[in-house]
């Protein structure tokens, strides 16, 4: 596993060292103060509910953290050590695991993630997340080295996460890639780039294919797409009838005053799901447009995902029987 250690994270780091050193002082502002590393052999770097499952749901949330203020300088990264902000992530890890998580082992890192703000220029984002994402992937190692006791794994994100899921996914050997029942990137897309890099991202065809890649995106109409986390996606299923056609499928959106009854389908040309029946119509911060419900994806879903996340739990382990 050492040997494995050093090349699955080793050139990441390097490249990460590289491209920081690589910022002049005039791209102060960009970077900025950067947090303490987290220690992921300390377990306040990590939300984990053991249950004694079969399998294990490893799960990188979203982008919970907005600008805020190191000494008198604007950082744009979570301090994974500060109560606020941590506070915030948390929120998130604790619904997926009451939400998704049904009988797995659940593992969900805390990582110096890039600032909401940071997305309003997609180049800014980009040049700010090596940072991030070299926590996920040190995160995701750690797990796997002390953590994971070989057991089955699903490996999930949204968001800012799903793009984690991404990075771990193009470094993943097959020694690895063997357990994984899949992976679930939601809210993002899957590129040919992507697919190019990582022989492990496969399209889901069904509700109990293992092995394969669950991703999607909602919107009203195809002109409502955010294009950081949709323009150039291939993959897409509808998480309701867990098909790839157009069938048009009724589905509940459970609320804590009234449910709704909205109904989605997937359009194959924009590979997005087209959701009928949502008449609320505020965009999300930052990167919001009317009409996207990329901050709606994982409660409109999540009872159809829990269920599918042990199906497909359930083929894996039947397979390896």
């Amino acid at each position: 596993m050492i040997k494995q250690k050093n090349t699955f994270v080793g050139p990441f780091v390097v490249l990460l060292i590289l491209s920081l050193c690589s910022w002049n002082s005039d791209d102060h502002t960009m970077i900025g103060p950067i947090p303490a590393i987290p220690d992921y052999a300390d377990s306040t770097q990590w939300y984990i509910h053991e249950r004694g499952g079969e399998a294990d749901l490893f799960y990188i949330i979203s982008t919970e953290t907005g600008d805020h203020l190191m000494g008198t300088d604007t950082c744009h990264f979570a301090d994974t050590h500060n109560p606020d902000l941590r506070n915030r992530m948390e929120h998130e890890m604790h619904a997926v695991d009451s939400f998704y998580s049904g009988r797995l082992n659940y593992f969900s890192p805390y990582y110096r993630q890039v600032s909401m703000q940071s997305w309003a220029s997609e180049s800014v984002a980009m040049a700010r997340i090596p940072l991030a994402m070299s926590d996920c992937v040190l995160s995701w190692e750690y797990y796997l080295e002390h953590m994971n006791q070989g057991r089955p794994f699903i490996l999930a994100g949204f968001s800012q996460g799903a793009h984690a899921v991404m990075e771990i996914m193009k470094r993943m050997p097959d020694s690895v890639a063997s357990r994984m029942v899949a992976v679930y990137p939601l809210g993002y897309k899957v590129t040919r780039e992507d697919t190019a890099a990582c022989c492990h991202l496969r399209h889901a065809s069904g509700a109990t294919d293992t092995g394969v890649t669950i991703n999607f995106n909602s919107v009203k109409s195809p002109e409502c797409e955010i294009s950081v986390v949709s323009e150039g996606n291939l993959f897409c299923i509808n998480p309701v009838n867990w098909r790839t056609d157009t069938l048009s499928t009724p589905f509940v959106l459970y609320g804590r005053k009234k449910n709704d009854t909205l109904t989605v389908r997937l359009d194959p040309a924009s590979r997005l799901l087209l959701v009928e029946g949502y008449n609320i119509d505020k965009p999300m911060r930052v990167i919001g447009k009317p009409g996207n419900y990329h901050h709606m994806e994982l409660k409109f879903y999540y009872p159809y995902i829990r269920q599918n996340m042990a199906d497909r739990v359930a083929a894996f382990l039947g397979k390896k029987e």
